[in-house]
């Protein structure tokens, strides 16, 4: 039987359903890996299907959902031009565009930022859905609870709508419940399988990406009885796995700015009963609320793009004690990742060319080779330099591969892409390779 970690999504969110009472429902959400099961194993149970600035699309899987459709989308920005570009292939999907907006990062507060707008597209365009299909209105108790790893909380009356994760956004969608729940019974669905928080905790527990940690630690030559400091810690998963890892021999302070962020990481490490040797702290990368010296090592692990990383690394330096670690692991989109698929050459060199990344890092943030520079400039001795490679060989990974890639494919290499997946698939063979730049310095006496 499939753990909980291996259970698909999709059999989660339908355990739900089921259990409420509510399937066909409507959907909305903005992370791919929480929404294509459902378009692919269970379109019955879909009455429409909402994606709020998608952080990716794949137009065959959304085809014969397209007249349920609706793409809410920035108006600039690369992952809005790819939304428009699926969309021209979608023609009877409803897009609506939220003027001179930047398509947000994974972190932006987009339900505060455009409260209206999105929640006058959502409400008209699931009027006009429910009229079309006589949809009927279902009347829940007000209620909390969970099934199968998966947090519910029910509101409102009306046709059922079920609001997944915008990403990791700190409001998610408390903004936008009261207009929603007065035409909808809406179904809030949380959790650490679901949005970006799945993806974090899913990446914290494999082991390409732990052994990339788990070297930089290594150099970093932590010893028991330090105190580590986790800058930017989201999820607190790199804490829990250290706290276990050490045997409880070193006090642990993860430190987040997203509020929505710490409060599953406080929840994830009760449930692990780590929470006497985990705090977790509210704070800024750029100006940290510690004082100086307060730390044996300082270590932040694919922060540094998020944030002026010139800002960042000072103020690591400065809660660091004298003779204490600072250890960086950066994300290197100067270099190709790799792509274990039986790709054409000129094919396989597209999906795997650097420059890859999103737009939601920092415009002074750092995602290359410049990092062995930066810590050279904050003054640390006894540097360590040296790029990683973490291999990835889940399903949720070649799922938002897939849907960042397939937009940017011709008709002829999607379908070369995709003969390549379920051959490499029936083979056991499919695995991506990311490149992470890691740098280890010591604070001078």
């Amino acid at each position: 039987m499939a753990t909980e970690l291996e259970r698909p999504i999709e059999e989660r969110i339908m355990q739900v359903l089921q259990h409420l009472g509510i399937a066909p429902a409507h959907l909305a959400a903005r992370v791919a890996a929480d929404w294509q099961g459902m378009v692919s194993k269970h379109p019955e149970a879909i009455a429409s299907l909402t994606l709020v600035c998608p952080q990716g699309m794949e137009p065959d899987l959304l085809s014969p959902l397209a007249s349920r459709l609706l793409v809410i989308a920035g108006e600039r920005g690369r992952p809005a031009e790819r939304a428009r570009r699926v969309m021209l292939n979608l023609p009877e999907a409803t897009l609506r565009t939220l003027g001179d907006y930047v398509s947000p990062t994974p972190y932006t507060d987009l339900a505060v930022e455009r409260t209206a707008e999105i929640g006058a597209a959502m409400t008209d365009f699931l009027a006009g859905i429910d009229r079309r299909q006589q949809t009927r209105p279902v009347a829940l108790a007000e209620a909390m609870g969970e099934i199968d790893g998966i947090s519910y909380q029910v509101q409102g009356t009306g046709s059922p709508l079920v609001l997944l994760p915008l990403s990791v956004a700190p409001s998610q969608w408390e903004p936008l419940l009261p207009q929603l729940a007065k035409q909808h019974c809406t179904i809030t669905l949380s959790g650490p399988a679901l949005g970006m928080i799945g993806s974090l905790e899913a990446r914290g527990h494999t082991a390409g990406y732990l052994g990339v940690v788990g070297k930089l630690l290594e150099t970093a030559h932590l010893k028991p009885g330090e105190v580590v400091l986790e800058v930017g810690c989201g999820t607190g998963v790199l804490d829990r796995w250290l706290a276990h890892r050490t045997a409880g021999a070193n006090r642990i302070v993860g430190m987040d700015i997203n509020r929505f962020l710490l409060r599953e990481a406080m929840a994830l490490a009760r449930q692990e009963g780590l929470e006497h040797i985990i705090e977790f702290r509210e704070g800024n990368a750029e100006a940290m609320p510690f004082p100086d010296s307060s730390f044996d090592v300082a270590m932040s692990s694919t922060v540094i793009q998020r944030v002026d990383a010139d800002r960042m690394l000072p103020e690591m330096v400065r809660v660091t004690k004298p003779g204490g670690r600072v250890a960086v692991v950066g994300h290197a989109h100067d270099m190709p990742r790799w792509v274990n698929l039986p790709l054409r050459a000129d094919l396989k060199a597209k999906v795997e060319a650097p420059g890859w990344a999103d737009e939601s890092g920092h415009p002074r943030g750092c995602d290359e080779a410049s990092l062995y520079q930066r810590v050279h400039r904050v003054g640390l001795t006894q540097i360590r330099m040296f790029p990683q490679l973490a291999t990835f060989d889940d399903r949720s990974r070649l799922q938002m591969l897939q849907a960042t890639i397939l937009p940017t494919l011709s008709p002829e290499e999607a379908k070369e892409w995709r003969n390549a997946v379920t051959q490499a698939e029936a083979e056991g063979t499919f695995f991506i390779a990311t490149p992470f730049h890691c740098a280890v310095g010591t604070k001078p006496l």
